[in-house]
């Protein structure tokens, strides 16, 4: 028999939770598991699920909205009691919640989350944050297995007490390392009419443009950069709320053939293939999967602290962290990378000597498959 896995994330927007479980629907072991996916609809990967079994629940929305959010407790309750899946595993903040608490209600046998991070964070309100802290606990009290993808993930758990400390499980967000081309590669750059020349660094980010990845601090930097004069450009490639605002604010300044907002780019490689200093200026992440792509293409890190980034980060060994909204010290390091070509050669041959295996999308499926059989016996 096989085991019958439902998958449950919020909505599929573009982000590594989002792709991830994608993946992980599409490749577990078919002779072994029947898996599929229910999620909102509206998202920009709705596209990918169309080999994919999938229910969307239109209710099923990012936003509180307690009226919404009981007709998705409603319908994915009825729906796991009609599919009886063996196993529930959810993703996302809210899916996280709801589908937990409708899966207990169902009578599910084992129930699976995965933290990609944390629905509360130091920029809400004490008694928002708290709130979302005790659903998180309440939630995790009946949750067989808690998946985390990163170690600080962990700890912050452990901080506030959530879950059983004998159910937590480290499984990295993956990426594709099978068959990667790390060969620089400059076509991207003569699209965005980059002429880049042998002294011109590039610098780049892949992120989303909302108010959690922080563009504004991506584009102070980037100016202070450029009217200080360094032959550098920055590409930030992302769609998002934020888009166009960042667009008109780079035109304004008659930044625009220094500083490109791309949009949604659907193969992020061109960009790390194209790029020699990656920065990520988030407030908060459960671990950035453009990082370990960016590292694993050879492009030298500058990030924020935030948790997952200290897991592969050391700090002037393969890059550099700061702590979050220290823009001017992130500023400097890029400054100095740009100047200072022998630190900057002395990192890149650190970041190719990085075994990323833990980080591999392909062993995530396997970690996860094991976990699965491990909890049916």
């Amino acid at each position: 028999m096989k085991i019958k896995v439902c998958h449950i994330i919020t909505k599929l927007e573009l982000g590594g939770a989002q792709g991830n479980t994608l993946y992980t629907v599409s490749n577990l072991n078919k002779n072994e598991f029947d898996a599929w996916l229910v999620t909102g609809r509206g998202g920009i990967l709705d596209e990918k699920t169309k080999n994919i079994k999938t229910v969307f629940i239109d209710s099923l929305v990012r936003e509180i909205s307690p009226l919404k959010d009981f007709i998705s407790f409603i319908k994915i309750y009825k729906l796991l009691k009609k599919t009886k899946p063996d196993i529930v595993h959810t993703h996302s903040s809210k899916a996280g919640i709801i589908a937990r608490f409708a899966a207990k209600f169902a009578g599910i046998k084992k129930i699976i989350h995965t933290y990609h991070g944390f629905g509360f964070n130091d920029y809400q309100n004490f008694f928002v944050k708290h709130f979302y802290i005790f659903i998180e606990k309440l939630a995790s009290s009946f949750t067989d297995s808690i998946i985390f993808v990163s170690k600080e993930n962990i700890k912050t758990a452990l901080k506030y007490g959530i879950g059983n400390p004998t159910k937590y499980k480290l499984i990295r967000s993956g990426i594709k390392l099978k068959n990667l081309k790390k060969e620089k590669d400059y076509s991207f750059l003569r699209k965005l009419g980059i002429i880049k020349s042998e002294n011109s660094v590039i610098i780049s980010t892949v992120a989303n443009l909302k108010p959690q990845k922080n563009p504004e601090d991506f584009f102070f930097i980037a100016s202070e950069i450029i009217k200080e004069g360094y032959d550098a450009y920055f590409i930030y490639a992302g769609g998002g709320e934020l888009l166009d605002y960042f667009r008109k604010r780079t035109l304004e300044q008659n930044l625009e053939k220094r500083i490109h907002f791309t949009g949604w780019i659907e193969d992020p490689s061109i960009v790390y293939s194209s790029s020699d200093i990656f920065i990520l200026t988030s407030l908060w992440e459960g671990l950035p999967r453009s990082l370990v792509e960016a590292m694993a293409f050879g492009v030298v890190p500058v990030c924020y602290k935030t948790d997952g980034v200290n897991d592969i980060i050391e700090y002037g060994v393969n890059g550099f962290s700061v702590e979050i909204g220290d823009r001017k010290k992130m500023a400097e390091l890029i400054k100095e990378l740009i100047k200072n070509r022998d630190l900057y050669s002395k990192l890149l041959e650190n970041l190719k000597k990085i075994d990323l295996i833990e980080f591999d999308i392909d062993y995530m499926v396997r970690q996860q498959e094991e976990l699965y059989k491990r909890l049916e016996k």
